[in-house]
């Protein structure tokens, strides 16, 4: 506890904590839409773009604005390429899943490339794919808490018109909402929490952030406001375990008196896999009890 108490004392780690959460609630809250339209690997796709996006903010001239904060360029190209993805997806012969290869494919090449062409390393790639939380900038930071509470606050607004197009398109069109739109909406609030999420949790791992939580409380909860909620619920609740595990948890390296930390992001995904297990383990045994 006292180790604890340390950790928060610290200015910075308010700000990361802070952050953390909002980015976990945004991925949480349109997590539900997207497992049950059948889009969650859209997260995958968009976030391989967003490492391309980094990797070239980070080959920019180091006085350029889009390199002190990357997230200025690379949420545009995000959003392009989920309108691109959306519009591939209804309107072409290329299917779903085939366009989200070829985006994301594409993307994590050219960004190897920028990267290696612009004398980057190997910490530079690690970090971008598998997250690294402490290269959080003040800018990041600021930029991060007013998306994530502009995403929030769209999601809230367009509740009703959202759970209209999740679970039935057809229908939803019969009563006049704009599917469309509101499907273009879904993407747009998509592809800004992904950009907020990969500095923390990488282009590898983000897409998690969106997918388990959903499922995890789909185990138990069937109603669409009881899933939205648990969702929720459970998303900050495995980010604050999973960073506090990952700050205070110092594991032994095979060099002598030497130990590491283990990786944030990662930490986080392996939180939110032990709570999708206990809450599945609980349905089965709720199942087992109705019996």
């Amino acid at each position: 506890m006292q180790e604890i108490f340390d950790l928060l004392s610290r200015p910075f780690v308010y700000r990361l904590i802070i952050v953390g959460v909002l980015v976990s609630l945004c991925a949480a809250l349109l997590g539900v839409s997207l497992v049950l339209k059948r889009y969650s690997m859209i997260g995958d796709g968009l976030s391989h773009v967003g490492f391309g996006a980094l990797a070239l903010s980070a080959a920019l001239p180091v006085g350029s604005v889009f390199y002190k904060v990357p997230l200025l360029l690379t949420i545009p190209l995000v959003v392009i390429a989920a309108f691109l993805l959306l519009r591939l997806s209804n309107n072409s012969k290329i299917r779903g899943d085939a366009a989200i290869a070829i985006i994301s494919t594409g993307s994590l090449a050219f960004g190897s490339m920028i990267i290696t062409l612009s004398g980057g390393g190997n910490t530079e790639v690690c970090n971008y794919l598998f997250g690294s939380i402490t290269s959080v900038t003040d800018e990041d930071v600021i930029l991060s808490v007013v998306l994530s509470v502009i995403v929030i606050a769209l999601f809230v607004f367009c509740y009703h018109k959202i759970f209209a197009v999740t679970f039935d398109e057809t229908f939803a069109k019969a009563t006049g909402v704009k599917s469309v739109f509101f499907n273009m909406l879904i993407a747009l609030l998509t592809a800004v929490t992904i950009v907020l999420g990969m500095r923390m949790m990488g282009a590898v791992l983000i897409s998690s952030l969106i997918i388990f939580p959903a499922l995890t409380s789909m185990r138990i909860c069937k109603t669409w406001k009881s899933v939205i909620i648990c969702s929720a619920v459970v998303s900050v609740i495995c980010f604050i375990i999973g960073f506090l595990i990952s700050a205070l948890v110092d594991i032994p390296t095979g060099a002598k008196s030497m130990s590491a930390s283990l990786p944030t992001g990662a930490t986080i995904v392996a939180v939110n896999v032990v709570a999708f297990l206990v809450f599945w383990i609980c349905s089965l045994l709720k199942r087992k009890i109705k019996r």
